[in-house]
């Protein structure tokens, strides 16, 4: 039977993903959302969010969703299929959604634009039929703009990365300020509570590094732990590749929101559980940030120095007239040497008394011989260490600690000679408040007690890590 043109497609997830009653699903996604964090106003550009059942997720979702303040033209709707693979994308040419709460408009407009210019972008209707993962964003949208939503309903079907590559640059044109691009996506299927927390912080870290080789690196190296019922880290990871590929250019901001898995709710156990990430993405209001190929620059001269000073025992010279300007900034920096997925040694410095490349060079070889937690890297060792980096952004005095946002910043405590900070992972992978966050790095960083920050310098910064 051919489909008819524009016909609406149905809900295929109420009574299951979410109530099929309309007031009930109403109230529900209502609730959620005047109960979901507050965040700083922010010319959000793109949100990562769970398709979990909403007994499971949706509090996770709403977090993100309650940190959009403006209407958008369109909103782009991707996820990665759950139930067919083809090399390309399916995007929904024959109608509109619809849910408990009424019909959803289509652009079809942009819909035609897009299928006419990219051979990978076609109609499925086996992407579609069956799929969650669209669907269960929809009541949150309707809740919010009502009458005047407009979605561009797309299904990525490929693991191919130059086909991904090749959607991202069809939808390049579409990603600006008047338009919202909502990326599904769920994490860890399956571990235990306890490996999918630490599996999950990894995983969410990686897509805020807004670097798609950290992204898919992270991936490989999730895979390989091998942890016990894990099927995958992120079930959506090639429409989050597909985000990156957009925003990796540019100083976007990927802000960890609120991480959750199943465990924590009422319904789920912690022998079995999938993962829930709220991040949204920003243009960052920081003039500084670093272009994929600054990135691999940082990452080249470090593992240069790393080798010469472990092979040699003799620091690289540097032609600093073929060095990027803005490596040339004066920025504190980590480096950090990893060994089969453990710590292998990790020393920087916070002070930008140097040019960043010179940092990153120095901290290389500190990170290999003069962490005195470990014996000094050996040139049998140099094949299995993985080197990252963590470049800060300069220091910003705040008045108050509400003022932090956990994921996004690290803290810095002056109090007369005394000293100490906090990476902004720090937060996340402890589960800690803003309080804890501070209260712990003023008692174990900086030695003035829990409550020492309350009288102490407050500064913050961000760290972007490769």
């Amino acid at each position: 039977m051919v489909q008819t043109l524009y016909a609406t497609r149905p809900s295929v997830v109420s009574g299951s993903f979410y109530s099929a009653n309309k007031s009930e699903l109403s109230s529900q996604v209502k609730r959620v959302l005047s109960e979901a964090k507050s965040f700083k106003d922010e010319d959000v550009r793109a949100l990562i969010v769970p398709h979990a059942g909403y007994i499971y997720s949706a509090d996770v979702a709403a977090t993100a969703y309650k940190t959009m303040h403006k209407n958008y033209k369109n909103i782009f709707l991707i996820g990665s299929s759950h139930h067919i693979s083809f090399n390309g994308a399916s995007i929904y040419t024959q109608g509109d959604y619809a849910t408990p709460l009424g019909e959803v408009s289509v652009n079809h407009n942009i819909v035609k634009a897009l299928t006419n210019s990219s051979k990978y972008f076609t109609y499925n209707p086996n992407a579609h039929n069956k799929e969650h993962t669209l669907e269960v964003q929809l009541p949150f949208l309707q809740t919010i703009y009502g009458s005047e939503l407009n979605i561009v309903p797309i299904i990525v079907a490929t693991n191919e990365l130059h086909t991904i590559q090749e959607l991202a640059k069809s939808l390049k044109p579409f990603f600006n300020s008047e338009n919202l691009f909502v990326i599904s996506t769920d994490l860890s299927h399956y571990p235990n509570y306890e490996d999918a927390y630490d599996v999950d912080t990894l995983t969410l870290n990686a897509m805020a590094s807004n670097s798609t080789q950290t992204f898919i690196d992270t991936l490989i190296k999730n895979e390989s732990l091998e942890l016990k019922d894990m099927l995958t880290s992120a079930c959506g990871w090639s429409s989050v590749l597909l985000l990156q590929t957009l925003t990796q250019s540019s100083n976007y901001k990927y802000e960890i929101l609120e991480y959750k898995n199943s465990g924590d709710s009422t319904y789920g156990d912690r022998d079995r559980v999938v993962g829930y990430g709220a991040i949204r993405v920003y243009k960052s209001s920081e003039n500084f940030f670093l272009s994929e190929n600054e990135k691999q620059e940082l990452l080249e001269l470090a593992k240069l120095s790393l080798y010469e000073a472990t092979i040699h025992n003799k620091k690289i010279e540097v032609d600093e007239s073929k060095i990027a300007p803005k490596l040339k900034e004066h920025l504190g920096a980590f480096v950090t040497l990893n060994k089969e997925h453990n710590l292998r040694g990790c020393i920087g410095t916070f002070e930008p008394h140097q040019p960043l490349y010179e940092v990153v060079i120095n901290m290389a070889i500190a990170a290999a011989q003069n962490d005195h937690r470990f014996n000094k890297v050996s040139a049998d060792e140099l094949k299995d260490i993985e080197l990252e980096i963590s470049v800060l952004t300069p220091r910003k005095k705040i008045n108050s600690i509400d003022e932090i946002v956990l994921g996004r910043d690290g803290i810095y405590i002056k109090k007369g000679s005394k000293n100490g900070t906090f990476l902004p992972h720090v937060a996340t992978q402890m589960g800690w408040s803003v309080e804890e966050f501070v209260g712990y790095c003023a008692q174990e960083k900086a030695k003035i007690g829990f409550d020492g920050y309350k009288d102490a310098e407050l500064f913050t910064y961000e760290a972007i890590v490769f």
